[in-house]
């Protein structure tokens, strides 16, 4: 007896070890396809993809084309969208929209510029002259030999070296923009993943904005990296602690003349910063730069919105003027959170309260740009909620999708301004609100709709870590975001190095997962280590064929792969 309930207890040890590395086929197995659905000829790329992973055992394409817009999307682009659902329907595939991003905001931004996420600029000095007032610099800034025409022994003089830069950056009296001579970057292939850089430290006034410019000419040049960190930068950092406060890339063209580039940042609590123009070394091209130059800059811009208020005041009187009655309404034309434009002047009209020669201290906020054009959105304001409802409806009354994937990832600006500093929370608060009220919004339509979200957010081996300072332009972190979203939501873990602790940490919570895998690989290695990390993984529920620069060469592959095991 005892040695048949043996047996019996080792078959069930032993059964529970097969199924345990069982090979799964998952019920989600998508292809992600991004597109502006701009014209037939993209359709018809959109028709391929969908037929070869159909024909390949996928199910679903997580469609990103802009729902965030999709009520004011052309005619032409709304029949594009249903031939697409057409065809998905034929080949039995289902569409998961992809949408309501505050990371990436330029769909809602076209709907209201405004709403971008903002940072303050504190007591600037302006002062009135012949009915305007414009910005006086306060400190006056500048950058020692910006134009580099001081050289010691053939060197640049009044800017730091550091590492080996001293052997790619040399000074060029041929080929100049200004006065007669540069900088040149060249010899760069002899320093492979090694930044060159030439720097300076200055003063500046804490939470102030300004612009940093040069003249650029390129020869040869490798490509900047798609993902967007680039090759050349100008950076900018916090000279207390070596934060970054700058994160837009200027495009280095491949080979082209002189041409202006400009990035802008804030200051926030740092009254000295350090400058750097920097390129990473391992190209065989060369470049130039001259006209280093650093200015304070006004109302560039500017965001106005309830959470973003403009405070004009005399700075003797400390009386705080009112708008369209002592100065005219304040907008900036040409808003679009980079810096290749002025801020305007203030309007002071007839009969104000404010007079010539007045010295007036400004407050705003202005919106930023990362990398190559990303601008996050406020989570604070309450518009952006109803913009997000009324998209929400239209995706569901066009589509009637039974599965959503919100695109809340990498929201690099947040937090700084009145609307999310007066509710007391922490961004990881601020992010687990904006996404309970989407997982609502979504719900109400569809009390049966799948949601999930990519996990980097809410991931505290990612982009939640505990210990971190601080995160890109954000005001403080989004640690304990998790602990705020609903555990219906699934997680679309997509950092391929740190799977195994992202896919644990979400099953240990009750999250369902899905793996956001290939990234633009020449093979198929990324899906197949996410593959054995999902089989060992409670709650497993899908695999994604990821692709950013739209590489559907292996979709057949990556189909057989996960729907042949």
């Amino acid at each position: 007896m005892k040695r048949a309930i043996w047996f019996a207890v080792l078959g069930l040890v032993l059964l529970g070890t097969s199924v345990g590395n069982e090979k799964k086929i998952y019920p989600n197995r998508w292809v992600r396809i991004g597109s502006s659905l701009r014209d037939d000829q993209e359709l018809d790329r959109i028709r391929k993809i969908i037929v070869t992973a159909s024909e390949h055992g996928l199910n679903g394409i997580a469609l990103s084309t802009g729902f965030d817009e999709l009520g004011v999307m052309s005619g032409d682009g709304l029949r594009r969208l249903k031939e697409v659902q057409r065809i998905c329907a034929e080949r039995h595939m289902e569409i998961i929209p992809m949408f309501m991003s505050a990371g990436y905001g330029g769909a809602i931004l076209a709907h209201d510029r405004n709403l971008a996420a903002g940072l303050p600029v504190k007591d600037a000095l302006y002062i009135v002259k012949d009915g305007q007032a414009r910005l006086v610099a306060d400190p006056e800034v500048g950058l020692a030999n910006g134009g580099f025409e001081r050289t010691r022994d053939n060197r640049i003089t009044d800017f730091d070296l550091p590492g080996k830069s001293a052997e790619a950056i040399s000074v060029d009296t041929q080929a100049y923009k200004e006065g007669k001579a540069s900088v040149r970057f060249g010899n760069l292939d002899r320093l492979p993943r090694q930044d060159v850089s030439l720097s300076q430290e200055t003063a500046v006034h804490p939470y102030r904005c300004y612009r940093l410019s040069c003249w650029i000419k390129s020869e040869d040049m490798a490509s900047s990296d798609p993902f967007g960190s680039g090759f050349f930068r100008l950076d900018v950092k916090g000279v207390a602690d070596g934060r970054r406060l700058q994160y837009e890339n200027p495009r280095l063209q491949k080979t082209a003349d002189w041409h202006q580039v400009a990035v802008g940042f804030n200051t926030w609590g740092y009254d000295k910063v350090r400058i750097a123009a920097t390129v990473q070394g391992g190209n065989k091209g060369k470049f130039w730069i001259d006209d280093l130059r650093l200015e304070e800059i006004g109302l560039v811009n500017v965001l106005r919105r309830m959470g973003t208020p403009l405070v004009v005041k005399g700075e003797k009187s400390d009386a705080v003027y009112e708008e369209k009655r002592d100065y005219g309404e304040v907008t900036d034309p040409g808003l679009n959170n980079r810096f290749d434009h002025d801020g305007p002047a203030i309007q002071i009209p007839a009969g104000s309260r404010i007079r010539n020669g007045e010295r007036l201290r400004v407050s705003w906020y202005h919106g930023v740009s990362i990398y190559h054009g990303q601008s996050p959105l406020c989570m604070s304001e309450p518009k952006l909620y109803d913009l997000w409802r009324a998209q929400a409806k239209l995706v569901h009354e066009t589509l009637a999708p039974k599965k959503y994937l919100l695109s809340q990832d990498e929201i690099r600006v947040g937090g700084s301004c009145e609307a999310c500093r007066s509710r007391g929370m922490t961004m990881g608060q601020i992010l687990g609100d904006c996404l309970t009220r989407q997982f609502k919004m979504v719900r109400d339509l569809n009390p049966e709709a799948e949601i999930f979200v990519w996990s980097d957010m809410l991931d505290p081996n990612h982009n939640a870590k505990p210990e971190q300072k601080y995160y890109y332009l954000a005001e403080g972190t989004f640690v304990e975001s998790w602990k705020y979203i609903p555990k219906e939501m699934r997680i679309a873990c997509w950092y391929y190095d740190i799977r195994e602790k992202s896919l644990g940490f979400f099953a240990g919570l009750g999250f369902q997962t899905l793996a956001a895998s290939y990234y633009d690989a020449d093979n198929l290695d990324n899906p197949k280590g996410w593959l054995e990390s999902l089989d060992a993984t409670p709650g497993a529920c899908g695999i994604m064929y990821t692709t950013w620069l739209n590489k559907y060469e292996l979709l057949g592959p990556f189909g057989d792969l996960v729907s042949r095991r």
